[in-house]
This record gives structure tokens, C-alpha cells and sequence, in this order.
């Protein structure tokens, strides 16, 4: 089969060669990709330390191939939408059919592809924050797939959104667009307490969101946009005013129910009911361009590659 393959001997350390077609375990279905999308951490961190001739890649949407040999998952012949470790940049991956969602026929599989981290993520964090309808809900990173995602559904989960972006002039009108109520610069900026946070960038964000919880309120760190040490003041997790609160994270593949998730999500996208940010698309020929967009901060959105 084709693939895109790590290569440290070519620009962007990414090339499209040959590879061994995958051997599904009883519990993995055959899936032929036709589109990926590219997160920026297996983009910026994973094809700097994946070795020569690894097929990397997390999210891929497709058709099956052959379905598990355990029975379990769905048939031969039937659109999904992906997520793994690994596997994704090629024409076809074994995926654990708990880590498949089912999307439906007829729907643009490259705007399906942007599900499984981005969306995955978005709505995962949002349920440890807990019920949204009437609170005040902080998603910092918000030009990003996971927060462009989770202002979404923050919105409609009837939370009063509050999108945190390094550019406000220049996103405000896209963020707004998208469900936010007020768009800021950083968690800093917030004149009042909040019940929830949805970190994707971590540094200094993380702990000032952190010190503008409301009592019971929830701060979920998901990525690591701005990575950098976290400085909380003292009294930060004492007294009154330190008590009653939550830091929190998860690990996206571990969690259960990961399957149904992706198929409500496919759902979403697919009936137009959430955007799915496409801000650059293009044959997996041209992943040269996307990686170095995507390494460079110049995409505010997803990048997604057509396997052609």
C-alpha cells in the first residue's frame, strides 16, 4: 500500500513510499482511507521523534474494508470515521472497532476526518466540566481544531462562551460566528469568575485560568499549545478562595464510549450542525505544505489531506 513515510533524509522528514498493508487483530476492522486530518503535536513533535519508515497519523476517515474477524464493529462497506495511535497516513489501517464511529452515507469524508482529536477532545472536556446550560464556559487556543470545536459545542449546550485568542481583532468576527459571546486575549482578561475551562495551551494560561474558577468549577487541560512553566500565586490551592475547585486531564484513547462519540460527532458535521473548520485541504501529496503551515501557527483550523 501507499503511505506517507518518516524520512529524515527528505524536507518535512515526510514522504510518499511503499508500506507492508496492516495485519488487523480479531478485534480491528480493515479500513480504506480517503482522507486525514494533521493535529499540530504529531505534526511539531511526533515526525521529529518517529524513526525512518514509521506510518504516523491519528485521525482517519474512510470505508471498510474488511470488517473484524470477532464480529464485533461495522460491515464491509461502511463509511467511518477513525482514531489510533498510529496508522492513519496510509491507504489502508487496522483500527480497534471500540475507536471507530459510523458516519453517514453520502457525507464528505475530509470534513469527517477532523473529527476524532479535535471534536473528541472538545467534547470530552466539556463533559468534565460538567452541565453548561447557563454557565459561564472559558476555551482558551480558540482558533485551534479543539477549540474551534468545543466553542461549538459549549454553545450548544447553552454555556455563555468566552473565546480566548492571541488576535482578537482579526478572529473575533470568525469566533463569534462559531457560538462565542465575548472573545478575549487570555484567561487574565476575565473580570469575574468562571465555571469551567477548556485549556489547549497551557504555560502561564493554565494557572491563570486556574485562579478565575469559580467555587466547584472545573478547568480541563488539554493541550500544550504554549508550552512553559506554570506559575500559580500562593493561596492559589489554600483558604477559601482555593478550596473547591479542579484541575483535570484525560487521555483520549483510554477513555470509554470513544466510538459513540465520533458517531454523534460524524452526525453533527455531516448535517452541517457543526463546522468543521477546514482551513486548508489538499492532496496527501502535498503534506510538505500543510505540515509547514501547521509548524509555522499560519492555519487557524484543520488541515486535511485526500488520499488520491
Amino acid at each position: 500500500m501507499r503511505a506517507l513515510l518518516v524520512d529524515p533524509a527528505v524536507p518535512g522528514r515526510l514522504r510518499l513510499g511503499e508500506a507492508e498493508n496492516p495485519r488487523p487483530a480479531a478485534n480491528e476492522a480493515l479500513v480504506r482511507v480517503s482522507a486525514v486530518s494533521l493535529n499540530s503535536g504529531e505534526v511539531k513533535r511526533g515526525i521529529q521523534e518517529a524513526a525512518a519508515g514509521e506510518v504516523l497519523g491519528w485521525d482517519a476517515a474512510g470505508v471498510v474494508e474488511r470488517a473484524a474477524a470477532d464480529g464485533s464493529g461495522p460491515a464491509a462497506g461502511t463509511p467511518v470515521v477513525t482514531i489510533g495511535p498510529a496508522g492513519a497516513w496510509a491507504e489502508l489501517r487496522a483500527v480497534n472497532t471500540d475507536l471507530i464511529g459510523i458516519v453517514p452515507e453520502g457525507a464528505d469524508l475530509g470534513a469527517i476526518s477532523t473529527v476524532p482529536v479535535a471534536g473528541g477532545s472538545a467534547l470530552r472536556a466539556l463533559d468534565r466540566i460538567g452541565p453548561l446550560l447557563g454557565r459561564r464556559i472559558v476555551i482558551t487556543g480558540a482558533t485551534g481544531g479543539v477549540g474551534r470545536y468545543a466553542v461549538q459545542l459549549a454553545r450548544r449546550g447553552g454555556a455563555h462562551v468566552i473565546a480566548c485568542t492571541g488576535d482578537p481583532e482579526r478572529h473575533g468576527e470568525s469566533l463569534t460566528a462559531l457560538g462565542a459571546h465575548e472573545v478575549i486575549t487570555a484567561p487574565a482578561q476575565l473580570d469575574e469568575p468562571v465555571h469551567g475551562i477548556v485549556d489547549t495551551v497551557g504555560g502561564q494560561q493554565l494557572a491563570d485560568g486556574y485562579t478565575r474558577l469559580a467555587e466547584h468549577g472545573t478547568l480541563v487541560s488539554v493541550g500544550r499549545a504554549a508550552p512553559g512553566e506554570q506559575t500559580f500565586p500562593d493561596g492559589a490551592f489554600a483558604g477559601p478562595a482555593g478550596h473547591d475547585r479542579t484541575l483535570t486531564t484525560f487521555y483520549l484513547l483510554r477513555c470509554e464510549g470513544v466510538g459513540r462519540d465520533l458517531t454523534v460527532l460524524a452526525g453533527l458535521v455531516a448535517a452541517g450542525e457543526l463546522d468543521a473548520n477546514i482551513a486548508w485541504r489538499g492532496p496527501w501529496q502535498d503534506v510538505a505544505t500543510a505540515t509547514e503551515r501547521l509548524v509555522d501557527r499560519r492555519l487557524h483550523g484543520k488541515a486535511v489531506l485526500d488520499v488520491v
